[in-house]
């Protein structure tokens, strides 16, 4: 199969075809790659290629050729460049601080972002130097404000894990790029299947590659997207000396989530929308957060910003804790863990989960209560997940 361009062919093809260029054997799915290394014709070819001179694959810590179909087919749906695959979604957003920070920089980063992140920020990269202030997500004027003269990098997710938020990635775009900043966005709950935020005016998309690329829980992976520049300039020089790598197993799997991923996203779209719509009328419920639903602030954004409304909500219960754990440990068919993306629907408490590392304050500053529970709504009829929950309800009520 000769290797050709796919920018004027449709997202499906893509996710289907692109970056895939058949070996000798005329393999017709993309084949695993499970090497170290790569043997050269000789002293000559060798030291061209590690010196760049010549490309080529040379250890797999760096280049290996399944991944480099993933990453390529990710770049192709992204609109990117460059893609650098990572050994999980959270060795993609280190890679990235890594890769284009320097101590005595300074990040702005919405408070809405997930638990490690803001511990990544907080702790680890601190250590380096590297200062964060947190902002609401959708006060534009907040973020504006907090931008210093040192400031390189500004860093959201959107929709927000766990209150599903929705940023003006165009308005941030224009914030970042007239203080000579960098934006990233994690788009890791849309996908590009939903939203594009370099075509929106984002510098960097960072995905968890665990989650709805993969699709059905079961390989660990991230990747960063972006120009040539800047993706393959120090976030994949971070990549090559220090070895946050995928693995090719998993970017194959990675490979065959991404050729589903737009019927998937639909499909979990629809049934999180009915879901979204039956819990805002049980008692008991006094919050539903779903940029589907006409109640959520930022509503009309995500219709303008997003083609659908995601997969994950998010709701509050009368009760606390007590009333979340209650409904959580009375469900018999949804999954109780803090995995999303998955085909399998998931259930969890963000306040003693995946933001329980971080301060009480800081959960309370990002409105992540004590009775938020957040469900990210699988593949099984809608119905069935509506009957077991409809179980834990009544039981709290």
């Amino acid at each position: 199969m000769p290797h050709f361009d796919f920018d004027d062919y449709g997202f499906d093809t893509r996710a289907v075809r692109a970056g895939h260029v058949r070996t000798n054997e005329g393999e017709q799915s993309e084949p695993i790659f499970a090497t170290s290394s790569y043997t050269f014709g000789s002293a000559a070819e060798a030291a061209a290629r590690f010196s760049g001179a010549t490309t080529g694959n040379i250890y797999s810590r760096f280049t290996n050729p399944t991944v480099r179909v993933f990453e390529q087919r990710l770049a192709s749906l992204e609109g990117g460049e460059r893609c650098v695959a990572t050994s999980s979604g959270m060795a993609a957003i280190l890679t990235t601080c890594m890769g284009l920070l320097k101590a005595g920089d300074h990040i702005v980063a919405s408070r809405s972002i997930f638990g490690p992140t803001v511990l990544l920020f907080n702790t680890i990269l601190a250590r380096f130097g590297v200062e964060t202030t947190f902002v609401p997500q959708t006060d534009v004027d907040a973020w504006e404000k907090a931008i210093r003269p040192n400031t390189r990098l500004l860093f959201l997710e959107t929709p927000s894990n766990p209150l599903i938020e929705v940023a003006d990635i165009a308005a941030l775009a224009d914030v970042a790029h007239r203080h000579g900043c960098w934006l990233a966005v994690d788009n890791c709950f849309c996908t590009p299947a939903l939203q594009r935020p370099l075509s929106l005016g984002a510098d960097i998309v960072i995905h968890s590659a665990t989650k709805y690329i993969d699709g059905q829980g079961r390989c660990i992976g991230g990747a960063v997207v972006g120009s040539e520049a800047l993706v393959g300039g120090g976030i994949y020089g971070f990549l090559r000396t220090a070895g946050p790598s995928m693995s090719p197993f998993n970017a194959w799997v990675f490979l065959k989530g991404l050729e589903t991923l737009r019927i998937r996203m639909q499909a979990h779209c629809a049934s999180a929308l009915q879901l979204a719509q039956w819990l805002e009328e049980q008692p008991g419920v006094t919050r539903v957060n779903y940029p589907g639903l006409a109640s959520h602030p930022q509503h009309a954004l995500a219709a303008r910003q997003q083609t659908a409304f995601g997969g994950v909500l998010s709701f509050d219960l009368e009760g606390g804790r007590e009333a979340a754990w209650k409904l959580i440990d009375s469900v018999r068919l949804i999954s109780i863990t803090a995995n999303l993306g998955d085909s399998k629907s998931t259930i969890t408490h963000p306040a003693t989960t995946t933001h329980g590392r971080i301060s009480p304050e800081a959960r309370a500053a990002a409105g992540i209560t004590e009775g938020l529970v957040r469900i990210a709504v699988g593949l099984e009829d809608v119905a069935d997940i509506q009957a077991d929950l409809q179980r834990g309800l009544e039981g709290v009520s």
